[in-house]
């Protein structure tokens, strides 16, 4: 998001199974949920939680439009999306990641992904993103998740909006660019 909005920022890779930064800290030093993202502010401090640091980074950019104006509708509907990505699907991708989760647990996680990611198709359904023709900081938050289905080796193609969706998101240059910052791609 950072990139999208055209912010300057310094990035820190985090392992976060070993919970420690690429220079060897102790990633429990700075944010002791042991969880990322972290955004360190101007003034020091932090500010964790995925929905809410976007949000942030949107706000910061008004110009970028990752998110609508503050009071209205169009607001509401990409923070209503911003929950119901971190609720229902990353929440649901969580026992998938974990290494002490029984293996016949997984397939429900998996039965519920899919059928989260059939109701994102369906909202998908006739649109390029998940309000309409704009990119959000909504939209951010799913492509995350598709990748993260392609990790859990979830086949997309079962949803072709989401596909679809995924593609668009993917060919952005500065998700490009970050993927690559990320070594996520080459």
């Amino acid at each position: 998001m950072l990139r999208e909005a055209g912010l300057p920022f310094d990035l820190e890779q985090v392992d976060v199974r070993a919970k420690k930064t690429k220079d060897g800290g102790d990633f429990f030093q700075i944010n002791p949920k042991g969880q990322v993202p972290v955004l360190k502010l101007d003034d020091g401090e932090l500010l964790t939680e995925g929905p809410a640091v976007v949000q942030f980074i949107a706000d910061k950019a008004p110009a970028s439009k990752l998110v609508p104006a503050a009071g209205t509708k169009e607001r509401y509907r990409v923070l209503e999306w911003l929950n119901y990505i971190a609720s229902e699907l990353h929440k649901n991708f969580s026992p998938l990641f974990r290494p002490n989760t029984p293996d016949d647990y997984k397939p429900i996680a998996r039965e519920n992904l899919a059928s989260r990611f059939g109701f994102v198709d369906k909202q998908l359904a006739g649109k390029q993103y998940l309000t309409g023709g704009e990119f959000t900081v909504a939209d951010a938050y799913l492509f995350v998740m598709t990748n993260w289905a392609t990790v859990q080796k979830i086949d997309l193609a079962a949803w072709p909006n989401v596909l679809a969706f995924r593609e668009r998101v993917l060919a952005r240059p500065k998700v490009q660019e970050a993927m690559k910052a990320e070594g996520l791609i080459k």
